[in-house]
């Protein structure tokens, strides 16, 4: 397929679908419709994302259900390193744009996890989160979140800062609690998916962070530092 045929495959998803009957064209093409287009290697529908969380978790536990019929060992040592390698990725690719906005898809991300955590031996009396303390994982949700705000520092101090003064407006305020580096304001909205998008749902966060974390001089000393700020999180 070419650039230009390509072009037209995404180009179908922005037909209106309020007029049916109307046939859009480019040139002497005509146009279908579609409710959804793989764009970077995940589905884009109406911007809520549910048609690529819910392909990305059953990838997952399609991988996850290959290494459970194909691997005999329960040891952490051999299910945890495959399933950080083959199964969570699935979970996690350019997961800031895609990231669940309701209960149900955190909870279907949640599950492969879960599973996974079920295949090990020897933890079967212990509660989810008491497998996640034994096995040193975080949640898929705390992952999510610490992501993120890595992903913002990176805007904001490291590689991508001239993308991210474009993305983001600081606060012209000399005098601020917390980062004291000025804090970004949050823009207005009125739909609430686009209040969950990344460059949206990060800034309070990002806000809260202490002086030395967002201070921090390298991504490294800056995760090392996040890591104590989120530890209480599971």
């Amino acid at each position: 397929m070419t650039s230009q045929e390509a072009g037209l495959q995404r180009g179908k998803k922005f037909i209106s679908e309020d007029n049916p009957g109307v046939q859009q064209r480019l040139g002497s093409t005509h146009l279908g419709s579609s409710s959804e287009e793989r764009d970077l290697g995940f589905l884009v529908d109406k911007l809520n994302m549910s048609e690529q969380r819910a392909a990305a978790a059953k990838k997952a536990n399609s991988v996850l259900g290959c290494i459970n019929k194909g691997i005999t060992s329960r040891d952490k040592e051999v299910i945890i390193p495959l399933y950080s390698a083959l199964v969570r990725p699935h979970l996690e690719y350019c997961v800031q744009f895609w990231s669940p906005l309701c209960k149900k898809d955190v909870d279907r991300l949640e599950r492969v996890q879960r599973r996974a955590t079920k295949m090990i031996k020897g933890l079967g009396s212990l509660l989810y989160e008491e497998k996640l303390r034994e096995l040193g994982l975080f949640s898929l949700e705390k992952r999510r979140l610490r992501g993120d705000i890595i992903t913002m520092f990176q805007y904001l101090k490291g590689g991508y800062k001239e993308d991210g003064d474009s993305l983001f407006t600081r606060s012209h305020m000399e005098k601020t609690r917390g980062n004291g580096n000025g804090k970004l304001l949050l823009g207005r909205f009125q739909l609430d998916t686009r209040g969950k998008f990344f460059t949206m749902r990060t800034i309070s966060h990002w806000n809260n962070l202490p002086r030395e974390v967002v201070n921090s001089p390298t991504l490294d000393i800056f995760k090392i530092q996040l890591d104590r700020v989120l530890g209480h999180l599971v």
